[in-house]
C-alpha cells in the first residue's frame, strides 16, 4: 500500500527507479478511485486528493530530473 503522508524528495531521490514506478502506480491508481469519489460527492477527504496529486507530480519532477541527467 502507498504510504499515507508526503514524500519527500531526498526519500524519492534516494530510491532505485523500479521502487519509485511502483509508488507511482499506487497512488495514481489511488488518485483515480478517489477523483471517481469527488465527482459523485461522496469524497470525505478532500485534502487527501491535493496531496496525492502534488505527491504523483514530485515524483514525476525527480523522474524527468534523472531522465535529462540532472541532479
Amino acid at each position: 500500500m502507498a504510504p499515507k503522508h508526503k514524500v519527500r524528495a531526498k526519500d524519492l531521490r534516494n530510491m532505485k527507479p523500479e521502487d519509485r514506478e511502483k509508488i507511482l502506480n499506487e497512488f495514481t491508481q489511488e488518485l483515480i478511485k478517489l477523483r471517481y469519489q469527488a465527482s459523485i460527492g461522496v469524497l470525505k477527504t478532500p485534502g487527501k486528493l491535493r496531496e496525492l496529486k502534488r505527491n504523483v507530480a514530485r515524483i514525476l519532477t525527480i523522474m524527468r530530473e534523472e531522465a535529462r541527467g540532472g541532479k
